[in-house]
């Protein structure tokens, strides 16, 4: 019996190494990975780049306390601040660790202002922010509330895509509205670009902050750095995560200068978040993703695996009813007598590792390298697997 919690439903698989797109089991067989480690590892196994970071760094010095000055963080916070529209940063481990400093940033801003009772945050049904007592609450979800105790009240769901339902819910205790530009966990749902600069209006109109959680999206996924940047808008605070670290834990909460100041010695703190190992990964992660020509062969290979996404939905009408996702956070939802997470199940048989994920959606987060040869081979998986359920 294993001593770990078991807390994950896992499949038998276990790889030893990992190259490019692809990850390798102890007896050398090879798995196209279309997961990413969900969305984490965007410049895909063993990138050189980071590795060769990775060892210099872990030769030099793996962590200090924040007490102290840490060039590296300052770096990343810098380039970060210069390539996006924040003046301040805090680093973390984690995604949901992000999200808890956002809604904590939110939260004191208006304390400071004078206005205590201003402390509710507007979220949106199908939303994922984490798993801790904070983001659970936030996102609302009845099973991962279930068992916890009472969820943390200051969280207000409503269903996504309404302006006029997100208008009617602000209140005198609303300081925020909190969503992710694309939807992973909730089903890969990506939201129009008119909806996110009517939230920006709603913000700006009733003195709201507006803050997004780009842990999934973000960091060139759709496309563009970030999602948000497609509809326009810029927020007041975002999280980020995954992508940030290309594998290595790392996450952050971005603010403008306005907001961000609010968080004196003392608001907040984290022991390992932005020590001088996984800022320097970060830097090295931020080199590739910054590189002249990047994200636009993101944004090509988003549009080429779209397009082959519809082709198989033309192909197969009884079993994909819709296409989802944006970019590279993409995904297909199946007809409701194919249980989806069996079907993740049967592609890991044609050696293609996927992600499930809400309203029964095959999720597909291939790391950013990825090319065409890379995609019509999972195509062609996924086609197989069809086929099989017809035969």
């Amino acid at each position: 019996m294993s001593a770990l919690y078991g807390s994950y439903a896992r499949s038998e698989l276990a790889f030893e190494r990992g190259e490019g797109v692809r990850l390798f089991t102890a007896d050398g067989s090879d798995y196209l990975d279309f997961a990413g480690g969900i969305a984490v590892t965007a410049l895909g196994h063993a990138h050189p780049h980071l590795v060769e970071r990775l060892k210099t760094q872990g030769e030099k010095l793996w962590h200090v306390s924040n007490i102290f000055q840490i060039p590296q963080q300052e770096e990343l916070g810098r380039r970060l601040a210069e390539a996006t529209f924040a003046d301040r940063v805090f680093f973390t481990n984690s995604g949901a660790e992000a999200m808890e400093c956002a809604i904590k940033t939110a939260r004191r801003y208006f304390h400071d202002k004078g206005e205590p009772g201003r402390y509710e945050v507007i979220t949106f049904k199908g939303a994922f922010h984490g798993r801790t007592l904070g983001t659970i609450a936030a996102g609302g979800n009845p099973s991962y509330l279930e068992g916890f105790g009472p969820a943390l009240p200051g969280f207000v769901q409503v269903e996504p895509g309404d302006l006029a339902l997100v208008k009617n819910a602000i209140s005198d205790k609303t300081c925020a509205i909190l969503i992710e530009p694309v939807q992973g966990e909730g089903g890969v749902t990506a939201f129009p670009d008119e909806f996110l600069r009517g939230l920006r209006k709603l913000c700006d109109e009733n003195g709201l902050l507006l803050i997004l959680d780009e842990i999934q999206c973000g960091y060139g996924r759709t496309g563009k750095f970030f999602a948000h940047e497609w509809a326009g808008i810029t927020p007041d605070l975002m999280a980020v995560a995954k992508g940030i670290g290309g594998g290595f834990p790392l996450g952050a909460c971005l603010a403008t200068e306005e907001v961000g100041k609010v968080m004196v010695p003392g608001t907040h703190g984290s022991t390992y978040g932005g020590n001088p190992l996984a800022c320097s990964i970060g830097n090295a992660v931020l080199d590739v993703v910054l590189e002249p020509g990047f994200i636009p062969h993101v944004e090509e290979m988003g549009k080429y695996l779209a397009w082959q996404l519809q082709q198989l939905m033309q192909k197969y009408p009884d079993h994909i009813t819709e296409i989802r996702g944006r970019g590279l956070i993409a995904g297909f939802r199946l007809s409701p007598e194919i249980a989806t997470r069996d079907f993740v199940a049967r592609l890991r048989q044609h050696h293609l590792l996927t992600v499930a994920a809400g309203e029964n959606v095959v999720r597909l987060l291939p790391p950013l390298i990825v090319e065409k040869a890379d995609i019509d081979e999972a195509i062609e998986k996924i086609t197989q697997a069809f086929d099989e359920l017809d035969a």
